[in-house]
């Protein structure tokens, strides 16, 4: 008997939280509106989980489910301003070296977006893998912000189904993806996405996962070429950012709500996005930031 060959997964949306969900839905009702349909959604977060290296089997539930608090704080804050947030579930577990299976999900998870609200901003929120997921789907043109938090990167040389990471200052690439001479290999993380993109990612310094310094050197060269790049480090704290939750989780709806609906960002965001590198690329996230917002 031939083995008959298994269904390939799709990416897919999950269930939306604010101005479109239920939770919209019973806001509405409580003000006295009449329908089912909640506020109109003017913008949207997109939440891309945390991931592994590689790996094609079905993905685990427990990083969408990491990135859910988030994903709801998000969506309370902006259900005034009509935003709207989704988890986004990834056809694999691993990023899969040149495949880049979770930025083709993120791309996706866009388009969907776009298919279902129509002309509204999207700010991609990213984990690990994740942010990664993030920074390389930015370039569509519904994508006004970045938010990564302890993105992973390869190794500089690790396989992953690119070339070495460059140096900074590494040359541009030429026609079929030659380099000019001398210039080292071009990097699998390109950053020419983010102009015009308000980018800002947060590592805790005790990552043991992915490392920080990785991610600054990302940044760095973000910088180079869109000064709208920030990045806070979180002392002392892990990949999964959890000493400090609050400060964080109150820096990403500070963010959120300053690029996608024009609010004022706090003093620290403004300082950091001012700064020019390293201060602006190390900037360290202050004890009790969530209640200074007072949002």
């Amino acid at each position: 008997m031939a083995q008959q060959a298994l269904p390939v997964r799709d990416a897919r949306l999950g269930k939306p939280l604010g101005a479109s969900g239920d939770e919209g839905v019973r806001a509405a009702l409580r003000r006295g509106g009449a329908g089912g349909s909640g506020r109109s959604v003017s913008g949207v977060a997109l939440l891309l989980p945390d991931g592994s290296p590689g790996g094609t089997g079905r993905p685990s539930p427990w990083p969408a489910l990491a990135v859910r608090p988030l994903a709801g704080r998000l969506a309370r804050a902006g259900r005034a301003e009509g935003l709207t947030a989704h988890v986004v579930r990834y056809r694999h577990r691993g990023w899969n070296g040149a495949a880049g299976d979770p930025a083709r999900d993120a791309a996706w998870a866009i388009e969907e977006v776009v298919r279902r609200y129509g002309d509204v901003p999207v700010c991609l929120v990213g984990a690990g893998v994740g942010a990664r997921a993030a920074l390389h789907a930015a370039g569509h043109p519904a994508v006004g912000a970045v938010l990564g938090l302890a993105p992973w990167f390869p190794e500089p040389g690790a396989a992953d189904g690119g070339p070495r990471a460059e140096p900074d200052g590494a040359g541009e690439p030429g026609p079929q993806g030659a380099t000019e001479p001398g210039a080292p290999p071009e990097t699998s993380d390109p950053v020419k996405q983010l102009v015009g993109r308000q980018v800002l990612l947060v590592h805790g310094t005790n990552d043991g996962r992915t490392d920080p310094e990785l991610s600054y050197r990302y940044a760095e060269r973000a910088k180079k070429i869109n000064r709208d790049t920030c990045r806070f480090e979180v002392h002392s704290d892990g990949h999964a950012l959890l000493q400090h939750r609050s400060e964080v989780h109150a820096l990403a709806v500070d963010f959120l709500l300053g690029t996608l609906f024009a609010q004022d960002f706090a003093r620290p965001v403004q300082d950091a996005m001012a700064a020019p590198p390293p201060l602006g690329l190390r900037m360290p996230l202050a004890a009790g930031f969530g209640a200074s917002l007072r949002r």
